[in-house]
């Protein structure tokens, strides 16, 4: 099997390290948090002083971290120098485009095959290995690529070239933040017309007013399958995630040149919500904000 190196190993990467040592790759992980690390050690990974020592001599790299500035500066001062030319490096970060198309190209000219690889699915389908992978960059790379990813996720599509995956990532999840205020405000009507919510969802989740939202993620406790909202909203997709995905997609449909006026709506929501103190809070508590009856967000 192979030798990967793994950095990031915060609650999405820890379950995504944790799924390559089950299926029998050698980890070596790093990252700048030590009980991070030990969580890694007890899932089977082998620490290492630094990004760079964990490169070094590693068939595949995978990073997962916070924001662009992270990636790189990571890529810059420990893989790109410290990495095989036969390597594969896959960054599994959500990022804005342009930084992901930079770094990629800092690693062509360095003749290194890399992806960009961000995910969907939370914390849950980390653990699991049950991620989706949105995947930019040449075919060449998607195919050394493909092998590394199928061992964390269910589903790996090949995006298109460089920055393609990041791309993908965050429309996927401006649908997602748009839908799921828009799920929020059409229970709290429904409740307030008085209707029984779940007969509300067995009939819209069969009709066309049906999303993924609504019907695998429903943010009304008791209604459909098990949520977040039935553990008051802990756990999941955190609402301060939620709102870096929204920041980066209305950075890009500036760019762009793009009108999305529901995007840029569903971003100021959760702006408001993670004022309010709803950060780390799953995203499907913004209902709470929506409704005050369902009460204000608490961190406590």
């Amino acid at each position: 099997m192979a030798k990967i190196a793994f950095i990031g190993l915060g609650n999405m990467g820890g379950g995504m390290a944790a799924n390559l040592v089950k299926a029998g790759h050698d980890v070596a992980a790093f990252d700048l948090s030590e009980a991070a690390l030990e969580r890694a050690r007890g899932n089977g990974c082998s620490i290492v002083a630094d990004a760079g020592d964990a490169v070094k001599g590693a068939d595949a790299v995978v990073t997962m971290l916070p924001a662009g500035k992270h990636v790189a500066a990571v890529y810059e001062a420990s893989v790109i120098p410290n990495a095989s030319k036969d390597a594969i490096l896959l960054d599994c970060s959500t990022i804005d485009v342009a930084t992901a198309r930079a770094v990629e190209g800092k690693a062509a000219e360095a003749g290194l095959d890399m992806v960009d690889a961000p995910v969907s699915g939370g914390i849950a389908a980390a653990d699991a290995g049950t991620l989706t992978f949105m995947v930019g960059g040449t075919a060449d790379a998607f195919a050394k690529a493909q092998p590394i990813l199928d061992k964390m996720g269910k589903a790996v599509i090949h995006a298109g070239d460089a920055g393609a995956g990041q791309a993908a990532k965050i429309c996927n999840n401006m649908l997602l933040g748009a839908t799921m205020v828009a799920t929020c405000e059409t229970f709290a009507l429904a409740r307030e017309l008085g209707l029984d919510l779940q007969t509300f969802y067995d009939i819209s989740s069969k009709a066309s007013g049906q999303s993924w939202s609504m019907t695998s993620y429903c943010p009304v406790p008791g209604v459909g399958p098990e949520t977040p909202a039935d553990r008051n909203y802990e756990g999941g997709f955190a609402a301060a995630l939620m709102l870096k995905d929204l920041k980066l997609a209305m950075d890009a449909a500036k760019t762009a040149g793009a009108y999305t006026p529901m995007g840029g709506e569903a971003e100021e929501l959760y702006q408001r919500f993670v004022d309010r103190g709803g950060a780390g809070k799953d995203f499907s508590a913004i209902i709470k904000m929506i409704d005050d009856s369902w009460e204000a967000p608490d961190e406590g």
